[in-house]
């Protein structure tokens, strides 16, 4: 079906209300009627994730239904087992995502399928603790995470609480495939189902119990103590989930002058006072770093409106810096690794996880405390996959997980990154630095003195428009056929394919296979202890380019950044 034959089917049929059908008509641009209907949303496993608007490639009521169902024929084929133990449904404080969350529940319960929905918003890592809580098939979850208020997007977890495994993502991209998405959808009247237990509401019972395995991964309650009277933290939710729990655990932890940012403590999907509720970008703290100058606080907590993401912000020399996701990173390996073997808690088979395009300090802090590391693909359902491996087979017992795009898994009793607990965790360790007269900016640079200077840097190469998929297909294609031999002047040691699973030593010419494989990733082992890794985002149209150095001292290692930074304008 042409796009234009998609446009009319929408346009003619009974599903949509007037108000779609207005939005639809009053398109005068073929462009846009093109890129609303050229294709679906791309189902994967990190679900669905677009701009809401009416059509085929956007984000709304009927997209949410259709994947639903998709996602029903995957639990109804599992049996009557499955569909019993039920979906949890949970949703951010987006626009609309209350709306698509009880659709979700309709469509769940029409296909005969246990549901299980959150009365109000909740932060993602509870909607994973909840999974596993409540001994549930799978969850929903509906949000875009950090991405600005005209997206929305549709995560979708497994019974381990991960996101859902590629083969269950390919069987539901297929259901989808196979079924009209207004003539094949299987709706429940919600008020029914509620009525007759198929879809129950849970509260605040689930929230009690999810703070609690939070204040257990505490580790040193008394530093808290110690410090509570002069620690002073300035919180901001961005307008979402965290902004109930977060403050909640850190009171129950201790922390006795919190400050959240009383504006940004209010819900709203328009995220009014950023302009991404993205923990990443400094600008979006500036009504924090406001409040925090004002109470003479030392360090600021951000977490992003579905509460997975935490950034965090120090004072240095009267003014306030952003902490990267690698510094925080590495900042909470160190420190759990320490205090635990303080406390006497840390196994002796402990093991952490991170994402290959995490920074390499993390090796070294690890493998000088002779705790095991271990490199994933990017995404906590990897990690995820990890933990349940280890698990099982009594191997090693996971203590912490992070990758550099500001997620971080404190032990195992969720399966994605949690902000709630990294705050947690963050504050107590604020706590001891504090006590030994020190900000976290000063307790990195005696890391690096420690362990070394590393230093890291993402730079995205934007590649929107219908075309984008294409260019970024063709960017890959062209550093396989003819990769670098130097990059920013540093010779390439090895290239190693993460799609193939294949490592090229450059010099000897000696081809090996790689431990992991199947990610359109492509790493640059640089001389001199860098990298340079390129792969496409998952969820945006852009090529990530991750770059990681090492130096004698932070002058060389910003040298090093800027020669190889030079080198992706080459890509663009």
């Amino acid at each position: 079906m042409t796009y234009r034959e998609e446009y009319e089917k929408w346009l003619l049929s009974p599903a949509l209300d007037e108000a779609e059908k207005a939005e639809l008509s009053s398109i005068n641009d073929e462009k846009e009627i093109e890129d609303r209907f050229f294709a679906p949303l791309s189902f994967g496993t990190a679900g669905l994730r677009g701009v809401m608007a009416a059509g085929l490639n956007r984000m709304n009521r009927h997209i949410v239904r259709h994947a639903t169902q998709g996602f029903s024929r995957l639990i109804c084929e599992q049996g009557k087992g499955a569909m019993d133990r039920g979906v949890v449904v949970c949703f951010d404080s987006r626009n609309r995502s209350a709306e698509f969350s009880r659709e979700a529940a309709r469509v769940l319960a029409g296909n005969g399928v246990r549901v299980y929905i959150f009365d109000a918003l909740r932060p993602t890592p509870e909607l994973s603790f909840a999974i596993r809580e409540l001994r549930a098939i799978a969850g929903i979850n509906i949000t875009a995470s950090h991405n600005t208020k005209e997206y929305n997007g549709y995560k979708v977890y497994w019974e381990d609480g991960a996101q859902l495994p590629p083969e269950h993502a390919a069987a539901v991209a297929k259901a989808m495939s196979e079924t009209d998405i207004f003539d094949g959808i299987r709706l429940a009247d919600y008020e029914k189902a509620l009525a007759e237990g198929l879809i129950k509401v849970i509260g605040n019972e689930m929230d009690e119990k999810y703070l609690e395995k939070v204040l257990e991964q505490a580790i040193d309650r008394d530093a808290v103590k110690a410090a509570a009277s002069e620690l002073r933290i300035v919180y901001t939710p961005f307008h979402g989930a965290g902004y109930r729990l977060v403050p909640e655990a850190l009171k129950r932890l201790g922390i006795r002058n919190l400050y959240p940012v009383p504006e940004q403590m209010i819900l709203d999907g328009d995220f009014p006072t950023v302009k991404s509720p993205n923990p990443e970008y400094a600008e979006g703290f500036s009504l924090a770093v406001r409040l925090a100058e004002k109470e003479k606080a030392s360090l600021i907590i951000g977490t992003d409106p579905d509460s997975d993401r935490l950034g965090v912000m120090v004072r240095k020399d009267g003014e306030y810096i952003t902490l990267s996701g690698n510094q925080m990173g590495v900042l909470l390996l160190d420190y759990i690794i320490s205090a635990r073997k303080k406390a006497g808690t840390l196994p002796a088979n402990a093991a952490a996880l991170k994402s290959i395009v995490s920074t390499k300090m993390a090796d070294r802090i690890a493998q000088k405390n002779g705790v095991y590391i271990e490199d994933t693909f990017t995404g906590f359902k990897f990690m995820a996959e990890k933990v349940k491996e280890f698990e099982e087979s009594g191997e090693k017992k996971v203590i912490y997980s992070f990758e550099e795009s500001y997620g971080y898994m404190i032990g195992d009793f969720v399966r994605d990154k949690d902000a709630v607990t990294a705050s947690l965790l963050t504050a107590e360790m604020a706590a001891h630095y504090h006590l030994a007269g020190m900000t976290l900016y000063d307790a990195l640079q005696s890391l690096f003195e420690k362990y070394g200077y590393f230093f890291e840097k993402t730079v995205y190469i934007n590649l929107p428009g219908l075309d984008g998929l294409a260019r970024m297909a063709e960017l890959m294609k062209s550093l396989r056929s003819h990769p670098p031999a130097e990059i920013g002047g540093y010779e390439v040691l090895r290239i190693t394919d993460y799609r193939q699973g294949t490592v090229l030593d450059t010099r000897s010419g000696e081809l090996s296979k790689t431990k992991l494989s199947g990610s359109d990733t492509i790493y640059f082992e640089l001389e001199g202890n860098s990298c340079f890794i390129v792969r496409p985002s998952g969820t945006e149209p852009k090529v990530k380019v991750y770059i990681m150095v090492e130096g004698s001292d932070a002058g060389e290692c910003e040298l090093k950044l800027r020669n190889c930074e030079e080198y992706v304008k080459s890509l663009s």
